[in-house]
């Protein structure tokens, strides 16, 4: 298994100047220790591009909080916000017959896979330097499978992908630090209405 914080490392070390990196974004919590983290090294646009959040209500207390985070903390290099808009209905394209599906298998995988094309599209069309996504600082992602497509899309757009696991170094840890600090909304699902349904089955289970 490659250890994917080694491998940014490595990028790191090879940077000359301060390149731009387009960055797909879930939420403010996923992403306050990324954005802390890379803003040493990259000039980062955060992309919010999460089709698979089902209610527009959600969707938007997620943007802007992302939005609130960005305007209050401090960064080295710059660090700015793009919408990707709402576009439910790609999502649900992708689940189709797959509904039942328990989180973190085929349908999640899509999903990353719908997220992550969009951001490389973006970056290649707007000459970003690189590309990359917040997710794997999560622990219920799958970061191999997260840097496995990227890779292939950085073939496939000809854009770099920033090979990265951000949970590593205690990076899930701070990012939970970093939302007490700026009190910022922390949800108990992923985004997707399949998801938000284990979360309720699984809270109602454990108020048995």
């Amino acid at each position: 298994m490659i250890n994917y914080q080694l491998e940014t490392d490595k990028i790191i070390k090879s940077l000359d100047g301060v390149p731009r990196l387009f960055l797909h974004a879930c939420c403010a919590p996923c992403s306050s220790y990324v954005t802390e983290y890379l803003s040493e090294y990259f000039d980062i646009t955060v992309f919010f591009y999460n089709p698979n959040i089902t209610e527009y209500d959600e969707y938007l207390k997620r943007k802007n909080e992302l939005i609130r985070f960005i305007k209050e903390k401090q960064f080295r290099n710059p660090v700015r916000i793009v919408d990707g808009d709402y576009s439910p209905e790609a999502f649900f394209e992708i689940s189709k017959g797959r509904e039942e599906l328990c989180e973190g298998g085929a349908r999640c995988f899509d999903c990353y896979l719908l997220r992550l094309e969009k951001t490389a599209v973006r970056a290649k069309e707007e000459g970003y330097d690189y590309f990359c996504t917040t997710l794997s600082v999560s622990p219920h992602k799958n970061s191999q499978k997260l840097n496995e497509l990227g890779g292939s899309l950085s073939e496939k757009y000809g854009v770099k992908y920033l090979y990265s696991d951000f949970k590593k170094r205690n990076g899930y840890k701070r990012s939970i630090e970093l939302s007490a600090q700026y009190n910022l909304y922390r949800q108990n699902y992923c985004g997707c209405i399949y998801s938000k349904r284990q979360a309720e089955i699984k809270s109602v289970k454990e108020k048995q």
